[in-house]
């Protein structure tokens, strides 16, 4: 149920008081009442109040006083500094009226009061404070989900990763970020825009392979009225929409070509120019762009600029396959458990031995995506308080198995953790050596490994290159 907003009057005369309390209340307000300023001040310290109507003129702190001391931060106070005041005078001058708003009034009235204004000046201001409070609560939601330690990852390669954000995050250059779907491009992103000094203004997000050229084009530059069959009217992009903040550009290696050489002048100019448009707009936007595609394969086939390339390619981050820090399976599984858990309202508080052992033997092609999905799946069908049950890819599932109690460190994982991670290891590097017929560039390659890196696994799991030069690669006759 929605709780009646609060309303606070501050007046030394307790017929005004009474009066006014009874107008308020009968709209439904919860009304409280202070004598002066000193007692509003210490009821203000143990309540919240939505708005207060605050007499000028009273003994031992008037109201442009009581103004002044609320709306003080440097006393470190937690006295809600924002709640709207709306000032109640006898004498009604544009000098008093001046001073208030000064203070930091939200409007003023003059007495005798007309309750009809009244009514309408406390709802607006309620109106007000509860958006306000909103917008307060939600930023402060993103930026705590976007803060580093909610990306989870204790592999050494993520740890590298965070490193790198919180030294790039203050700057405003440009980042590239590379990575499978489902490895959390876009969060990254974002956690660099939440963690710079640009996290206030907008962050613009921009799926280049989700429209085709014309629009693409359209989106990000915006068009002017009569450019083309459908514009009707002006239209402004998302380079201008995220003016002072950071446009985030998803799937960048599926861009065309001559969109490119328009990206490309805005990062070298930071200005744009709107589809049929002849006016040069000035730009201050930091770039951040991801893409899965091996861009450098993709400029020796002309498909992507060169001069592009290095203009994104300031910092470059690479996101590692979920298959290779199978070590934060674990971790992140324990993540999203409490997560759905707590969204879905079940009991479910732990997983069950098998069913840990085989979420990290899995190669989840989706990534940490997957994962999540597998796991809110999970939760979501558990009638008991473990997982016992969840379905990996198309078919596996896993079966009942005595509950195994994930701890904050995770530590009764390690043992289990290493026998699956070597078992699924030995796998995929002999499907992949299989696949290329041997080939130890492409295979290292395509794992994201040195060559050196992989004849040290090869020579662990016993595994010869000999024995796959002959064999056809996988799915083929």
């Amino acid at each position: 149920m929605t709780r009646k907003a609060a309303v606070l009057i501050v007046d030394d005369e307790p017929d005004i008081q009474l009066v006014m309390s009874a107008n308020l209340k009968k709209e439904g307000y919860d009304v409280d009442t202070a004598g002066d300023g000193v007692e509003a001040l210490k009821k203000l310290e143990s309540r919240d109040y939505d708005v207060i109507i605050l007499d000028h003129q009273m003994p031992r702190l008037t109201g442009m006083q009581f103004l002044e001391r609320l709306r003080d931060r440097t006393t470190g106070s937690t006295v809600d500094a924002d709640v709207p005041v709306i000032v109640i005078t006898a004498y009604g001058t544009i000098e008093m009226a001046v001073q208030a708003m000064k203070e930091g009034a939200y409007s003023y009235l003059t007495k005798p009061i007309q309750y009809e204004d009244l009514s309408l000046q406390v709802k607006n201001a309620v109106e007000r404070h509860r958006l306000a409070r909103e917008v307060r609560s939600l930023r402060n939601e993103v930026e705590e989900r976007y803060q580093f330690g909610n990306i989870i990852g204790r592999h050494p390669r993520m740890q590298d990763i965070f490193q790198v954000i919180r030294t790039v995050a203050e700057t405003d250059a440009t980042v590239l970020v590379h990575g499978e779907s489902g490895t959390g491009k876009e969060l990254i992103a974002r956690a660099i825009h939440y963690n710079s000094r640009r996290k206030d203004r907008p962050f613009v997000v921009v799926s280049c392979s989700a429209l085709p050229e014309t629009l693409l084009e359209s989106e990000l530059f915006g068009h002017e009225k009569g450019a083309f069959t459908g514009a009707i009217r002006q239209r402004i992009g998302r380079f201008e929409m995220a003016e002072g903040g950071t446009i985030f550009l998803d799937e960048i290696g599926e861009m065309t070509m001559p969109v490119q050489l328009k990206l490309l002048r805005v990062l070298q100019e930071r200005e744009i120019e709107r589809v049929g448009g002849n006016h040069i707009h000035k730009v201050d936007v930091r770039v951040i762009a991801a893409t899965h595609r091996d861009l450098q394969e993709a400029m020796r086939e002309h498909q992507f600029r060169q001069d592009l390339f290095y203009r994104l390619n300031v910092v470059p981050l690479s996101l590692p396959p979920l298959r290779e820090r199978l070590d934060d399976v674990p971790l992140l599984a324990a993540h999203f458990l409490r997560k759905y858990a707590d969204k879905n309202q079940k009991q479910v508080r732990s997983i069950s031995r098998e069913a840990m052992e085989a979420l990290c033997s899995y190669a989840y092609p989706g990534n940490v995506r997957e994962l999540e999905n597998i796991i809110e799946r999970a939760v979501i069908m558990e009638k008991g308080e473990s997982i016992q049950r969840a379905e990996l890819g198309a078919a596996a599932s896993l079966r009942k198995a005595p509950v195994y109690q994930i701890s904050g460190e995770l530590d009764l994982f390690k043992t289990m953790k290493a026998e699956a991670v070597e078992r699924f290891e030995r796998e995929y590097l002999s499907q992949l050596l299989r696949m290329y017929r041997g080939n130890m560039s492409k295979s290292a390659r395509h794992a994201g490994i040195n060559i050196k890196n992989l004849h040290e696994k090869m020579a662990r799991y016993g595994l010869k290159r000999e024995d796959f030069k002959e064999q056809r690669p996988v799915g083929t006759d």
